[in-house]
């Protein structure tokens, strides 16, 4: 289990867009550790998904797919309220 997170963190952190990196790489280094095996299974479900309409989701512009749709909701509270202590 231990390297299957160290392989979720790096590719949180490694996406290809750096809005992304920026969001699930803290994301997954406070969270990944405590989630379970179903919330892992979701997790790497969500990284499967193109980074552009992860964003998009991050940002309201467009609904997560159902399949990935409450770990979205998570990740895109925890963006919101880091965010947002840095503005």
């Amino acid at each position: 289990m231990d390297d299957r997170l160290k392989r979720l963190s790096m590719r949180s952190w490694r996406r290809g867009m750096k809005e992304m990196d920026l969001i699930l790489g803290p994301w997954s280094d406070l969270h990944l550790s405590g989630l379970s095996e179903a919330e892992i299974a979701d997790y790497e479900r969500l990284l499967e998904e193109n980074d552009q309409d992860l964003f998009a989701v991050v940002l309201g512009q467009q609904e997560a797919p159902a399949a990935i749709a409450p770990m979205m909701t998570r990740i895109s509270a925890f963006a919101r309220e880091r965010f947002a202590k840095n503005s």
